[in-house]
């Protein structure tokens, strides 16, 4: 699992050093480092997901134990998170107004899961993730270009949609993905 987050995590910092990646691109190529690029993050998700799994059927390591109050809120968190998730990509008003909705239903889903989960392979996975969200983010507001890919801004009625996808997506992931993938129901446990 570290080496996955090292992988994964790794490969999004370099994008964020624009000059160590300007000079890559202009050694490699834009197509060859997207390859590239996309192999690292797909191997670093998947050593990711491995890992954690291991890790959860061999030995899990309690630090503390959320109160059940937490629980509840890291599946209230959940639906902004992926609402501004789907909202990166279905750009509208959310967009223009957060700058980066991504980097914030990271920080939401990261956080949520740090509130619910008191192991210690949850504290490394979600704590990396929640720290690199809010580097990435101080990072975007020192750069000169804006490091997202140009996607057009619509208005209100993307955000509905956003919100109605991000909705949907909510619901598959608490009812569907979560219990069966994850093998932790988080609706009605």
């Amino acid at each position: 699992m570290i080496l996955g987050l090292v992988l994964f995590l790794g490969i999004h910092v370099l994008s964020s050093l624009r000059e160590l990646r300007g000079s890559i691109v202009n050694a490699m190529g834009e197509g060859a480092y997207k390859g590239v690029y996309s192999l690292v993050s797909f191997a670093g998700l998947a050593l990711i997901i491995w890992g954690f799994g291991h890790y959860r059927g061999t030995g899990w390591i309690d630090v503390w134990t959320p109160p059940t109050a937490l629980k509840h809120i890291a599946v209230a968190l959940m639906l902004p998170a992926v609402i501004l998730v789907v909202a990166s990509y279905i750009r509208g008003r959310i967009y223009t107004t957060l700058k980066h909705p991504m980097l914030a239903g990271v920080k939401l889903w990261a956080f949520a899961h740090l509130l619910a989960n008191g192991d210690l392979g949850s504290i490394i996975l979600f704590g990396s993730f929640l720290g690199w969200a809010v580097y990435d983010r101080i990072s975007l507001k020192r750069r000169s270009d804006a490091g997202a890919p140009p996607i057009p801004v619509g208005g209100p009625t993307n955000d509905l949609i956003a919100i109605a996808v991000g909705v949907i997506v909510y619901l598959a992931l608490a009812f569907a993905f979560h219990p069966v993938v994850i093998g932790v129901p988080v609706m009605g446990a």
